[in-house]
């Protein structure tokens, strides 16, 4: 909105030609998202306080955690709002992909926002049931895919796919790019949501991989950078770093009042709408097996349910004292904060590692 109102006034005042460049207002939209959830984190707690939207802790966790159960919840909402508003007022409103990724990202966080919403209402840890939740992430998914795979028909997207380390080798999926980027966008939905389950650490986290994206999303966007690293260049998709960037605001923001002692959880509405932006992001710049590494902290904790679960029901037993893998951790001595801070250093390596693909190829 600011590019379409200000841009075209900069004949008469000249600072208003930075208004042209992607990395201020990226800039700007870190600034206005972190601002926002600042100013109204407070009122916003204060609300669900007020309104009795509170966490109810699940019987199969630590015990130390049911200290937390009654701190509100459901601030992913808080979140949304300032990323909605940031990327909104800073970038470009004719960006490809746009509208179809802030869509993605809304109805992941509603679908997130009901599974809060019956959870409240019945007074325990328990909302929407897998099957309904995975249903309704599917049908979501389905639909931006599907639009994506319409806009590689009539020329303006591509369905094949990038393998890192391997330059030469780009596997053209056709209709198979609808599944597989269903798979991307659930699978990071819900590992984001698995990883949400100590004060900071979901949020921290994604902070990290959302600035790693700004960073590609913004150089699959340059012809040029892309041409010297050798990665896919997809058309207008350098604006998408705003949406990225306002990602990394809302989450600093956020975890200003989730660190621990967390004053608001994010909640389903938070963890799944987070995960399904960066998982569609990385759809639409073509780097969704890098969001493997890039995200490989939550890929070892998703990774760990599922191991607990398949060993458990073949075999009885269990390969970790508790799943998700930050309540082994937990469960085995170190306190929550050594948990999380040593778990946001993973998370960074992870990141520094996904960069690191571009060259080594």
């Amino acid at each position: 909105m600011l590019y379409h109102l200000l841009y075209p006034l900069q004949a008469w005042f000249g600072p208003l030609r930075l208004f042209r460049y992607i990395t201020f207002r990226g800039a700007l939209a870190i600034g206005i998202a972190l601002a926002l959830s600042l100013w109204l984190g407070p009122a916003f707690i204060r609300m669900l306080r007020a309104w009795n939207v509170k966490q109810y802790i699940r019987r199969e966790g630590p015990e130390a955690h049911q200290i937390k159960a009654g701190t509100p919840t459901m601030g992913g909402l808080l979140i949304l709002l300032a990323v909605t508003a940031a990327t909104v007022l800073c970038i470009r409103w004719d960006t490809p992909f746009f509208w179809a990724l802030l869509l993605t990202t809304l109805s992941f966080g509603a679908v997130g926002f009901a599974d809060d919403y019956l959870k409240m209402r019945r007074r325990q840890n328990e909302g929407l049931t897998s099957r309904q939740k995975f249903l309704l992430q599917v049908t979501a998914a389905t639909a931006v895919c599907s639009y994506l795979y319409l806009e590689a028909r009539a020329g303006r997207f591509d369905t094949s796919l990038t393998v890192p380390f391997l330059k030469n080798v780009h596997p053209e999926l056709g209709l198979l790019f609808i599944p597989f980027g269903v798979l991307v966008v659930v699978g990071s939905s819900n590992a984001v949501n698995l990883t949400d389950g100590l004060d900071g650490l979901a949020i921290g986290s994604t902070l990290i991989a959302a600035s790693t994206y700004a960073i590609l999303t913004y150089a699959a966007g340059n012809a040029i950078i892309a041409g010297y690293l050798d990665i896919p260049n997809v058309k207008g998709t350098g604006e998408l770093a705003i949406f990225a960037s306002a990602l990394v605001g809302a989450s600093l923001g956020f975890l200003w009042f989730n660190a621990h002692p967390a004053q608001v959880f994010m909640g389903d509405v938070g963890s799944l709408s987070l995960g399904a932006a960066i998982g569609t992001l990385a759809l639409m710049i073509k780097q969704e097996l890098l969001l493997v590494v890039v995200g490989g902290l939550f890929v070892l904790e998703a990774f760990s349910v599922m191991l607990q679960v398949a060993s458990y029901k073949s075999r009885r037993k269990r390969v970790f004292r508790c799943a998700p893998l930050h309540h082994h951790f937990e469960l085995g001595g170190w306190a929550e904060t050594q948990v999380v801070v040593r778990f946001w250093i993973l998370a960074i390596l992870f990141s520094l590692m996904g960069l690191a693909t571009l060259k080594i190829r």
